[in-house]
């Protein structure tokens, strides 16, 4: 990797490099992930036409618990919250390793 120069751009380093090299990969990572997977739980409500109120019902959860579910900047969120939210819309959770 090469020196950043101010007003320089190293094009040899990925943006995963950059981010790495900033310290902030893992996070950057993370928060993706989670508003990847808030965006589908959403799309999936509105599939159902449930609302917020509704789907924690389902869910037998808050919707304050499914409010931080939904908000990207909320991270800790259980394999079983999500689990549940799954079920609420007739989905199932997959995870895996890659």
């Amino acid at each position: 990797m090469m020196e950043h120069k101010k007003g320089r751009v190293d094009r040899s380093e990925t943006f995963d490099e950059f981010l790495a090299s900033e310290g902030i990969l893992a996070e950057t990572e993370e928060a993706a992930l989670k508003q990847v997977i808030a965006d589908q739980i959403k799309a999936a409500m509105q599939t159902e036409g449930l609302s917020k109120t509704d789907m924690a019902a389902r869910m037998k959860t808050s919707r304050r618990q499914l409010d931080r579910l939904l908000d990207p900047g909320y991270s800790s969120v259980t394999l079983m919250t999500l689990r549940r939210a799954a079920a609420a819309v007739g989905r199932t959770l997959r995870v895996e390793l890659v």
